[in-house]
């Protein structure tokens, strides 16, 4: 799971030192698909995933004859077909072709040079990465649903069916309620894998669940127990993602009081399936591993699922050797769209994982909806977030004292500073609050070491590279998050006065905060360090404090000594964001069930807006203009994503000619087709991929990229002008500068050149040296804007 909420480490930098901040540009040289990281230490034995490529279900041959292949491939290394069989604890049989196994490396080595294996990688592991959000997005207004909301003209996302790899599902959940729902469709295939836990049952809303725990007990080195053989969430975080995606509605959820609406998902009619892949306690920090997601991939494609929705993330790494590039290169050949998260590694540039063109990736920001509660001190007052569910009681204020300067004996400073458990001197916190400094660990832990100190509040201040984005969480005792800024101000008055003191005020829910959207500061950044040329996130969508759906017997802050239990949860993330585009995701397939995922993709990019409520440029966690790196096309809006005019369209064979560019041979491509596959003579350039954005690194010289539109309607006869906002210092030419199409479905290319403008202006500061802009189709009077952002490196100026 990704997250950036209170069950997330964060990353630790100190607060009030001044930081240089260089940001380092990366681009990774492709290997050779087969070949095993050099130097990676394993153990004698461990996971390992062997794929094979595509399941070419050819006639008469049964899943039981390619698992015996697996039997016969891993034998033949070994010597021993039996202890093949003992060794394998996964085989892919229906849309994915390969097996998991516990191997020593240099079996794993040996099998990856056979000509029929693709690549054989470790079984990795992964992290797990409302009530107003849909009002924020236009869906509906003060509660209500307008007819001409996207709800309504997409029937709710009727029938569509959404499949969540995450950490499974709490049944009971009243998002997950059939109340509305009719008959089963007849296309589904999956089942409720409830024979462990017969108290989990499934119905006309939540169709399917499953749980894969075979790579999670290859990497714990143990067999699972009761917890893990069931698709029972046990976490909380997959219920909030699959209720946010397809949640039924259900009014009068909040969290703490806070936020009270009604809370449904983005598609609230479609079906829903859980492939619970995350499991806990983590091994290694880790709770999802490859093993278990590939397995989960094959089982939602082969069960009928419309739409994945993935809030799962690690290191970039090559594409073969990544099973949720793989799994999901599956899904789109199948006709599904996927949609995963960015990750919570921001602000910093080249942070940002699962680049795969094939997937639509999420990046996290703000809404217009705030839980206010403020700090007084010093007849200053200072207004954080809090779902804090004490308040200080009395009109008197309270001593602060700084973390740091209440250290317990045998403690550390940089403990006492993050307020890390048992870090802190009761003696000296009794009966204060408290100053504590984001990072390192649960930012609601941080509350309960004050608590256990004595302490009566904590004020959470934001290190710099947090800069002013803070969130709302339900803190064990009175407490508030602030702005680094902020919190320069309270430690130069704590520190100036003899005795200082202070008040926190009781939270409250506030409507209409400006500016919003903003970008969250967890929020992972591209460059995109695999491919330059394709950028990444896609898009960004609502990710901070986001109510949903939560385990029935699980705290909000996840922690074995916080005793309270709610129904809903407000959570942060790009874990939050995600589903919200799966959500979308769904109403667009609903309305235009032939669209293919990628025409479903560039529908939900083309629409989506670089500006905020207040039609200026969206900002960054530092109130600075962000750029396409942090928000890819803009924030969604999905009312114009149902009818966006035209669509940047790819097939399978577009993204086997683009790893083909890449390097990967015809043979690989060919095992993951299942059919005959040769790469093309001239393999078509890496810029040239039908992608709905344009990315040029290191331009130093002009250069042309070409991309096809094809109409959508609604109306056949249309004609589409360019517009372009030039980045700055580029030429940009739009050849042909008009697009005249005689019928819905037809398709027209069009080539974009880019050349430093004469004479030369000066490269643009930041940002790694690269300037921004846009192109726009517009048809006129049809009211479409079709717009791409325009990313180019300017050279350097020598």
């Amino acid at each position: 799971m990704e997250t950036g909420t209170a069950a997330a480490a964060e990353s630790t930098c100190r607060l009030l030192l001044p930081i240089a901040a260089s940001f380092l540009l990366c681009s990774l040289l492709q290997g050779t698909p087969r070949a095993l990281a050099a130097g990676t230490k394993q153990s004698s034995s461990s996971g390992y995933i062997v794929y094979l490529g595509g399941r070419s279900h050819a006639r008469g041959v049964s899943t039981e004859a390619v698992t015996e292949s697996h039997y016969d491939i891993l034998g033949s290394v070994l010597g021993d077909r039996e202890m093949a069989r003992n060794a394998i604890f996964y085989s892919y049989t229906k849309n994915i072709n390969g097996f998991a196994a516990n191997l020593d490396p240099g079996v794993a080595a040996a099998i990856a040079e056979r000509p029929d294996v693709v690549s054989v990688f470790p079984n990795r592991g992964l992290t797990m990465q409302t009530t107003r959000s849909w009002e924020f997005l236009g869906l509906e207004r003060s509660g209500e649903v307008p007819q001409w909301s996207a709800w309504e003209v997409a029937r709710y996302g009727e029938d569509v069916i959404i499949g969540n790899l995450d950490s499974g599902v709490w049944p009971e959940s009243l998002s997950f309620n059939d109340g509305e729902m009719g008959a089963i469709p007849d296309t589904w295939k999956g089942i409720c894998q409830n024979e462990h836990d017969p108290q989990f049952q499934c119905n006309s809303k939540l169709i399917g669940a499953r749980y894969f725990n075979k790579g999670y007990a290859s990497a714990a080195g143990a067999p699972v127990g009761d917890r893990q053989n069931t698709p029972r969430d046990d976490d909380g975080h997959g219920s909030h993602t699959l209720a946010t995606a397809g949640g039924s509605a259900v009014r009068g959820a909040n969290a703490f009081g806070y936020g009270n609406g009604t809370a449904r998902g983005g598609s609230p009619l479609a079906r829903v399936a859980a492939y619970r892949v995350c499991f806990s306690p983590a091994v290694n920090d880790t709770e999802c591993f490859d093993a278990d997601i590939l397995a989960a991939f094959e089982a939602a494609i082969a069960d009928g699922v419309h739409i994945i929705t993935a809030s799962l993330g690690g290191d970039p790494r090559d594409f073969l050797e990544d099973a949720v590039a793989i799994g999901s290169l599956h899904a789109v050949k199948a006709g599904i769209t996927v949609v995963c998260s960015a990750g919570n590694n921001g602000p910093d540039f080249g942070t940002v994982n699962n680049l795969a063109p094939w997937v639509v990736t999420v990046a996290a920001s703000t809404t217009d909806r705030g839980f206010t509660a403020y700090l007084v001190f010093n007849k200053t007052r200072v207004g954080g977030q809090s779902l804090s569910d004490t308040w200080l009681r009395g009109k008197g204020f309270y001593p602060m004292i700084v973390a740091t300067d209440a250290v317990a004996p045998n403690g550390t400073a940089d403990d006492a500073r993050l307020c890390k458990l048992e870090s802190l001197d009761a003696a000296k916190v009794r009966g204060k609050i408290v100053m504590c400094v984001k990072g390192a660990n649960h930012r609601i832990e941080k509350g309960e070491t004050v608590r256990r100190a004595g302490g009566v509040g904590m004020v959470l201040v934001n290190d710099e590279d947090s800069g002013s984005t803070v969130t709302a969480d339900a803190h064990i005792l009175p407490a508030l998050h602030i702005s680094y800024t902020d919190g320069l101000a309270l430690l130069a008055y704590i520190k100036s006065t003899r005795t200082p003191s202070g008040f926190i005020t009781k939270a409250r829910t506030v409507v209409g905060m400006t500016p919003a959207p903003i970008m969250a500061d967890f929020s992972s950044q591209g460059p995109n360090i695999l491919n330059r040329q394709i950028l990444k996130p896609d898009v960004t969508a609502p990710g901070v404090s986001i109510i949903a759906a939560w385990r029935g017997q699980a705290a909000p802050s996840d922690r074995p000594w916080d005793p309270r239990r709610v129904a809903f949860n407000a959570i942060s993330g790009t874990s939050m964001s995600t589903p919200h585009v799966a959500g979308i995701a769904g109403l667009v397939r609903t309305l235009h069930s032939d669209w293919s995922p990628a025409a479903i993709k560039s529908a939900i990019m083309t629409t989506a807006t670089d500006l905020d409520m207040e039609k200026r440029p969206i900002l960054d966690p530092f109130l600075e203009t962000a750029t396409p790196f942090a928000y890819g096309s803009g924030h969604v809006f999905p009312a114009r994503a149902l009818d966006p005019g035209l669509v940047y369209d790819a097939s399978t064979a577009d993204y086997l000619g683009f790893l083909c560019t890449l390097g990967y041979n015809a043979t690989a491509m060919e095992l993951f087709n299942g059919l005959p596959y040769q790469c093309p003579a001239s393999p078509v350039a890496v810029q040239d991929l039908n992608y709905p954005t344009f990315t040029i690194p290191a331009l130093a010289e002009p250069r042309t990229v070409r991309r096809r539109v094809t109409n959508v309607g609604p109306a056949p006869r249309t004609t589409y002008t360019a517009a372009v906002v030039e980045p700055v210092g580029v030429l940009v030419t739009v050849t042909p500068p008009t697009l005249a199409f005689g019928a819905v479905g037809e398709e027209k290319e069009f080539q974009v050149t880019f050349a430093e403008k004469v004479p030369v202006v000066p490269r643009p500061e930041g940002a790694g040296g690269y300037a921004f802009g846009a192109l726009v189709w517009s048809d006129g009077t049809g009211n479409h804007q079709v717009r791409s952002p325009l990313l180019v490196q300017r050279p350097r100026i020598v």
